[in-house]
């Protein structure tokens, strides 16, 4: 961040770093977006292209549910095609677990109070480390153990905490330390506490969520309001946007996030009015159809479009291209900022393919540069 900018720092829980494949998770090392596929695991083409969709989307890490032996053995397929690290989704049967990390799962995402009792634990974890895996437990409000219910009466930020922690003593206790955890809930309020108390009580990974968010609109909404305050907080170093919809729309969310605090770019991050009756071009539908055409760029560019004059020169100052509005008399044509400088004038016609092609051009170049660097 910008030393002349302070009100724009955010500094980072330290935490240790684990691996999943080959995606850091933890320490200094990125916060990664994740997503889970909503397929039946046993169709490994249907599977495999959700997976792949995704992973243009930028998914760092996928994470697959295995509920059944036949899921195991299709996971070991999937695994083949798939470039992205795959966690395997394991809830009862500690046996999955055991099978997932034989197939070859970066990660086994597991709640230990569900599995059974210490000795199928250490299975798990027998394997797990036998196979180089990591894991992630999972703790959930609505599916604490019967004595954290008992005691506390009801789902609470301590109870998910003394969950969490119990757990981590077991995985500890096997001498196994490649873990990262996660206290979710369907409440807002209640998963941020939680998370709070265990960024305090603890130094492992987090993994941030806000479970069973709801759909598309309403539950990226509730998402960035639990998971951007963590992240804001510096809480939080891998992520998934839980919603009813489908997975490739969660890495989407997870990405604008980040962009949003500066935490991580992929893509284009466009910059635009709301619009009202000044403007010179039909900034909705042109915004529309950047996002849209703009989607394959995974080069961190900024683009400002901005219906007129008041604000346009000001936002284009600020991103790499910006296009200002010239006004709503026939005949005046739009404003092209290129670097934060007024560079040419383009009519409606040709706006969206003319900055299409801008952007395309300024990613090729910054792909270059980038590459000759490395």
């Amino acid at each position: 961040m910008s030393s002349l900018r302070p009100y724009r720092t955010i500094t980072r829980r330290p935490s240790r770093q684990i691996k999943v494949g080959p995606v850091a998770v933890g320490g200094d090392a990125p916060i990664s977006v994740q997503s889970m596929t909503n397929t039946r695991t046993t169709d490994v083409a249907g599977t495999v292209a959700q997976i792949q969709a995704m992973t243009q989307a930028g998914a760092d890490i996928v994470r697959v549910s295995c509920p059944d032996e036949a899921s195991t053995r299709a996971l070991k397929e999937i695994i083949r095609e798939v470039e992205v690290p795959v966690v395997a989704d394991i809830h009862f049967h500690y046996q999955r677990g055991i099978e997932a990390a034989e197939a070859g799962a970066a990660c086994l995402r597991i709640n230990p109070g569900n599995i059974g009792n210490r000795q199928r634990v250490r299975e798990v974890v027998a394997a797990a480390r036998a196979h180089g895996c990591s894991m992630r437990i999972g703790v959930n409000a609505g599916s604490l153990e019967k004595h954290l219910l008992e005691k506390y009466g009801e789902p609470c930020p301590e109870a998910l905490v003394d969950s969490a922690l119990e757990h981590a003593r077991w995985l500890e206790d096997e001498d196994f330390f490649e873990f990262k955890i996660s206290v979710k809930a369907s409440d807002v309020f209640l998963a941020v506490a939680a998370y709070k108390g265990l960024a305090e009580a603890c130094d492992y990974p987090l993994h941030l969520g806000i479970t069973e968010a709801g759909g598309l609109r309403a539950g990226t909404v509730k998402s960035a309001i639990g998971i951007g305050s963590l992240l804001w907080a510096g809480i939080g170093d891998t992520l998934r946007v839980s919603l009813s919809a489908d997975p490739v729309e969660e890495v989407k969310a997870g990405f604008e996030m980040l962009k949003s605090l500066d935490l991580r770019h992929r893509g284009v991050r466009i910059v635009s009015c709301p619009s009202c009756a000044r403007q010179g071009f039909d900034v909705v539908k042109t915004v529309a159809l950047l996002e849209e055409r703009l989607s394959h760029i995974d080069e961190p560019l900024s683009l400002s479009i901005i219906g007129c004059v008041v604000n346009g020169p000001g936002e284009a100052r600020e991103t790499d291209i910006g296009v200002t509005g010239g006004g709503i008399a026939e005949g005046q044509s739009n404003k092209v900022y290129v670097a934060g400088v007024a560079d040419h004038n383009i009519d409606n016609a040709g706006l969206v393919d003319h900055v299409v092609a801008l952007c395309e051009k300024k990613a090729a170049e910054m792909k270059a540069a980038r590459t000759a660097a490395d």
